[in-house]
């Protein structure tokens, strides 16, 4: 049986300090969930009252309908893989996978064959009789994991267990967390800030800010529609692109005119647009250099970045504004070169002075 977790009005306090402020949120059963978010958002400690080693001062939480902030961790049905790998270094693989199994007395003959599972699905067999200490950073951690398997729990909880290994080891780390999600069909809650972690391994996001949830959806949604400022900046490399607008009316549509005195028509209704301080977002990718008649707008170019596949440009626009345009990965732009730009009006987003956001009408479809 896998969990679905319901976690209902819930705050944290220590002290004065407020962690958490009426958080809700419903995870479902199978579900690969990501919280992400900045250090101090108070997305570990959710993860941690869920596991039952912080209490809830307010709210509940519930797993499959039954309340368990009431509960000792133990009793829970929940297994974490912590940042920390915790092996015990004077016992094998085979012994720290097996540790917790033996400590409530299960059969041996079950702990041998669920031991031996978890190996498999983790390609780490070859390992059982090895001790922690002639194992790279990597295979510690598929040992960790393979110890939460092993309990075959209705949920794993994940505290940001890959934060420990160099970026090579990361990068294969998280694609083998991506394959073994197939293999293990669970529920599972990932805590990170790597914002590359969350859209590869997430069926969706929980992106948090300041003890609230900013934003749930699908990576793509997340991306794509960001339903405020804080997330259109949390997530995507390079950043969003924002500019003071202007907003008239073109059609019933929002038409923003730009620092350097651009028009640029975008497809958001302009009667659903509150406020009258505005920012326009937009991606690097929306923003393309350009030639002749598909120019928008022009600007001289700061930085080069080359990225191989792509080539980022970080160019200056007439009024000393900076936004990041995308070329190709050849691209013969150098550093002082003037550049026309093409800007996509439909792949825009407006953003109010609370940092609410306002999304085309095709985005919201796309």
């Amino acid at each position: 049986m896998t969990a679905h977790i319901e976690i209902q009005n819930v705050s944290k306090r220590y002290g004065a300090l407020t962690v958490l402020d009426g958080l809700s949120l419903s995870i479902k059963a199978n579900e690969f969930m990501v919280f992400l978010g900045p250090s101090g958002c108070g997305k570990s400690t959710l993860l941690r009252m869920i596991a039952g080693l912080e209490s809830v001062d307010e709210g509940t939480i519930s797993i499959n309908g039954q309340r368990i902030d009431t509960l000792p961790p133990g009793k829970r049905d929940i297994a974490m893989v912590f940042q920390s790998y915790a092996l015990y270094p004077h016992m094998t693989v085979a012994d720290n996978m097996a540790f917790g199994l033996r400590n409530i007395n299960m059969p041996a003959d079950v702990i041998s064959a669920r031991v031996a599972e978890a190996a498999r699905m983790l390609e780490i067999t070859r390992l059982l009789e090895r001790k922690p200490g002639q194992l790279s950073g990597g295979q510690r951690q598929r040992v960790a994991i393979g110890r939460a398997i092993v309990k075959e729990p209705k949920a794993f909880l994940f505290d940001e267990p890959l934060s420990n290994l160099d970026a090579a080891l990361r990068v294969r780390t998280r694609v083998e967390l991506a394959q073994l999600r197939n293999r293990v069909r669970s529920t599972m809650v990932f805590v990170t800030h790597d914002q590359i972690e969350a859209m590869t391994l997430a069926d969706r996001i929980v992106v948090m800010n300041n003890r609230k949830i900013e934003q749930i959806g699908t990576p793509m949604e997340i991306y794509s529609q960001p339903a405020s400022r804080f997330v259109a900046t949390f997530v995507g490399s390079p950043t969003m692109n924002f500019l003071r607008v202007s907003l008239s009316n073109q059609n019933g549509f929002a038409r923003a005119t730009l620092p350097d005195g651009t028009e640029l028509q975008t497809s958001i209704p302009l009667e659903s647009i509150d406020g009258s301080e505005h920012s326009l977002g937009i991606r690097a990718e929306a923003i393309k250099r350009a030639n002749g008649a598909a120019a928008t707008t022009t600007g001289k170019v700061d930085v080069v970045e080359r990225l191989g596949d792509r080539t980022l440009l970080y160019t200056r626009l007439r009024e000393g504004s900076i936004v990041v345009a995308e070329d190709i990965g050849n691209s013969r732009v150098a550093i002082g070169d003037e550049i026309a730009l093409s800007l996509d009006g439909m792949r825009a987003h407006l953003f109010d002075s609370s940092g609410r956001a306002w999304h085309n009408q095709e985005a919201s479809h796309g």
